[in-house]
């Protein structure tokens, strides 16, 4: 028989419908008589609405409404919140401007929401659109990261200086003293480039109001369905809770992009009541650029403190974090506890201090985008460590494995106590599979063709399964972190998994019924994952930071054994037998040292018939429901290992070679892990070698489409070379760490490594475009000669 539980590489259940055009994406569902929303945007970055005239957009054809900020106000709907709480240095609360849905009174970015029109037809939603007169006056807009705290333009009233948060992490005074002592300091300046998340599916919602129950609908791209239900409910006021339901279907990919709670889908679903229609909006690909969050934008000036023989001493770093001209769902997070507290890497350094200012621009808005801060700290240790290595002439690898943490469990100096991990084997598991030897010979190849051969490592950790509650609450979530799991044991034996999780690409049906089939002894094609609708799973948290498998997985192993644990008593009953000598094992019960057994299915059966046991002992059926909370966050970690080959008359850099050995602890589907690897890379590569969004100094987004975006492609990317090491995770039943985002946080550091290497100079910066690099190679070519 095949093996289908933890550990097998199973194909995934949920592509038959995929590849067979029967997936069911929010565009794809119709309700009776819907009708179609259109979104002013703004086309200025700043500016005050003088005047705005909606009376000839009511008239025109189709058009069943037109609402502005003051419509949504008149209802009481309050604006879109940010739900982590993050305190400056000073203890004052983070400044947090209004965000209305849509604007009331003034603009703060080109895309920002002016005015909806409601039509029956998405172009004549269009055309009454164009009807409508906004009289703007423009003001300076506020766009470079770096400088928007010196500006003299003011974003919101209540942020002087542009400024969030001025907020730190570590012991000032013992980081000081470390580098007071030190023998070499290594220092550097930093640009993490602004990215547009450009999953495959762009958001849409619709939202349809039943009079009859006073109740709402909403469907919509969500990777949280039920945390978009509490804050549109309790916090923006849409509907009491019990009266608003909310539909996640099928989501083409998510990055992070779709966790946060938009302006889109409150409108389409206050609207919905308004002109008495389910309302449907979906986003073009230019309203996606313009007005999905965003992710990273980070300027870094850090520090690395090292005694004579090449032992880290302390790290200082200072960072502006750009976050748009609103704060979205977590943005506060992600350049705070999601980033700073990553900073120590795989390394024992006695002492960090870090300080994060958080800044108000005319851009996007910023959020969690795949790895959420832990790439930002990881480029930050990583590229330090690999230009320390080269200032004092040393082995990048020899550097790495002088300062790796060896004993755990192991704490931080910025909050993180790392549990179990190993990271010197994947380093010499890395080097090995990547022919480290090897390089010099082939960098000597390569210049005999003209050619600059690079090589640079990324020896990554984060921090997955974002939990547990109070350690979050404790730092300014506003929610807890746990999950929840319900288990449906059907009459005939098959059997429904309910999940707080919710899949937009991972595989969940796949992996979650592979842990359920081992558990049970049921076959994969009698188990049903439910997961995406309010009104059928118990509340949960949703999919994001790689918590799916640590936290939503858990959680239905809880719910697993208390179903084992009734099924026992039940089997005892059959058996004639005590419970206590009841083992259970491949989907049989046995009494212990005899043949006598009966199979899970024909237990499940009596447990819903139940005439063979006392149902004043036990009640009759067999469904449970389990939430997990964990006790620790958990550390993937492991080692990139990127080679590259650069034409310096071009610019063009090739990925020669790319290796990546990764532990993210117990492997329930290593084929889909590998896949989860593949497409982290290829996000990470992107963003070293050609993603960038651009702003020019009026607030205009230079790069609103694929001709000015550049997404990496199947020719810029070779085939990857993966390996594993395992070290159980002790903070969850299972022994897994999370797999999601460790591609897209190691791979920017080990490609910068490489290309640096291969240059000659630090001198580069993300996206290594090849005009980029090709200024970099000249001047480096014309440094040489004068030489």
């Amino acid at each position: 028989m095949t093996k289908t539980g933890i550990g097998a590489s199973v194909k995934r259940k949920e592509d038959q419908r995929f590849i067979t055009g029967n997936g069911q994406y929010t565009d794809d569902v119709s309700r009776p008589g819907h009708v179609h929303a259109y979104f002013l945007r703004s086309p200025h970055a700043h500016a005050v609405i003088r005047r705005l005239d909606i009376a000839a957009a009511k008239g025109a054809p189709g058009v069943l409404g037109v609402f502005t900020g003051d419509d949504l106000a008149a209802d009481k709907i309050g604006g879109l919140i940010c739900g982590w709480m993050i305190h400056s240095k000073d203890g004052s609360a983070m400044k947090a401007g209004a965000h209305p849905a849509l604007a009331q009174g003034k603009v703060r970015y080109v895309g920002d929401h002016v005015a909806v029109v409601i039509a029956e037809t998405l172009a004549e939603a269009r055309d009454g659109a164009e009807k409508i007169i906004v009289d703007y006056e423009v003001l300076p807009a506020v766009i470079d990261t770096a400088g928007a705290q010196a500006a003299k333009t003011q974003l919101h009233d209540v942020a002087p200086r542009n400024t969030v948060f001025e907020w730190a992490i570590g012991d000032k005074a013992a980081t000081e003293a470390a580098f007071g002592a030190a023998h070499h300091v290594t220092k550097i300046d930093l640009v993490n480039n602004r990215l547009v998340p450009n999953a495959m599916e762009p958001r849409a919602a619709i939202g349809e109001y039943d009079p009859g129950q006073g109740a709402y609908t909403l469907w919509t791209t969500s990777q949280n369905p039920h945390v978009a239900r509490l804050v549109l409910s309790a916090f923006i006021g849409i509907a009491p809770e019990n009266k608003l339901r909310v539909i996640a279907p099928d989501v083409g990919g998510g990055f992070g992009s779709k966790i946060f709670i938009y302006a889109e889908e409150t409108v389409a679903v206050w609207a919905s009541k308004k002109v008495g229609r389910p309302v449907k909006w979906v986003s073009d690909r230019t309203e996606a650029f313009l007005s999905d969050a965003h992710g990273r934008d980070h300027v870094t000036h850090a520090e690395l403190a090292m005694d004579a023989k090449g032992k880290i001493l302390g790290l200082r770093v200072k960072t502006i974090a750009n976050l748009g001209a609103y704060l979205s769902t977590f943005s506060s997070s992600v350049p705070t506890y999601l980033y700073a507290t990553l900073l120590s890497g795989q390394y024992d350094i006695p002492a960090i201090y870090a300080e994060v200012d958080a800044v108000y621009t005319n851009t996007a808005p910023v959020d969690a985008y795949r790895g959420a801060g832990r790439p930002e700290a990881t480029f930050v240790v990583e590229r330090i460590i690999e230009t320390a290595a080269r200032q004092m002439g040393l082995d990048p690898a020899d550097l790495r494995k002088r300062n790796f943490v060896r004993k755990f469990p192991h704490q931080t100096p910025v909050i993180m106590m790392y549990d179990a991990g190993d990271y010197r084997a994947s380093l010499d598991k890395a080097m090995e599979i990547a022919d480290v030897k090897g390089f010099g010979k082939r960098k000597r190849e390569a210049a005999r063709r003209g050619r600059l051969r690079g090589l640079g490592y990324s020896t990554y950790i984060e921090a997955c399964g974002i939990a547990p509650s109070q350690a979050v609450g404790s730092l300014g979530a506003g929610v807890g972190l746990w999950e929840s799991a319900e288990v449906r044991v059907n009459p005939t034996g098959s059997v429904e998994v309910l999940t707080g999780s919710h899949a937009h690409g991972q595989g969940h049906e796949t992996t979650f019924a592979q842990l359920v089939s081992e558990r049970l002894g049921v076959p994969m094609e009698s188990i049903n994952i439910v997961h995406g609708d309010t009104d059928k799973v118990q509340f949960g948290m949703g999919t994001y930071g790689s918590r799916s498998g640590a936290v939503g997985m858990s959680a239905i192993v809880k719910a697993l054994d208390k179903v084992e644990a009734k099924a026992k008593k039940v089997a005892a009953h059959l058996l004639e037998a005590s419970e206590a000598d009841i083992d259970f094992k491949d989907g049989k019960f046995t009494v212990k040292g005899t043949d006598k057994s009966v199979a899970f299915a024909d237990v499940a059966l009596n447990a819903y018939v139940a005439h063979k046991f006392p149902t004043s002992e036990i009640e009759p059926g067999l469904k449970e429901g389990a939430f997990y909370d964990p006790t620790n966050f958990t550390f993937p970690a492991g080692c990139h290992i990127c080679e590259v080959e650069i034409d310096p008359e071009t610019g063009v850099t090739e990925i020669a070679n790319y290796t990546a050995v990764d532990d993210f602890g117990v492997l329930i589907n290593p084929m889909i892990v590998e896949g989860q690897v593949h497409g982290g890379i290829a996000q990470g590569i992107g963003q070293a070698l050609t993603e960038g969004a651009v702003y020019d100094a009026s607030g205009q987004l230079l790069t609103a489409s694929y001709m000015d975006y550049c997404m990496p492609r199947a020719d810029n990317l070779p085939s990857f070379k993966l390996g594993f090491t395992e070290t159980r995770c002790p903070s969850n039943p299972l022994g897994i760490k999370g797999c999601g985002e460790a591609g897209a946080i190691a791979a920017p550091a080990a490609v910068m490594n490489a290309m640096t290497d291969a240059l000659g100079t630090e001198a580069v910066t993300m996206p290594a475009t090849p005009q980029a690099v090709w200024k970099v190679a000249q001047s480096q070519q014309k440094l040489a000669a004068a030489e």
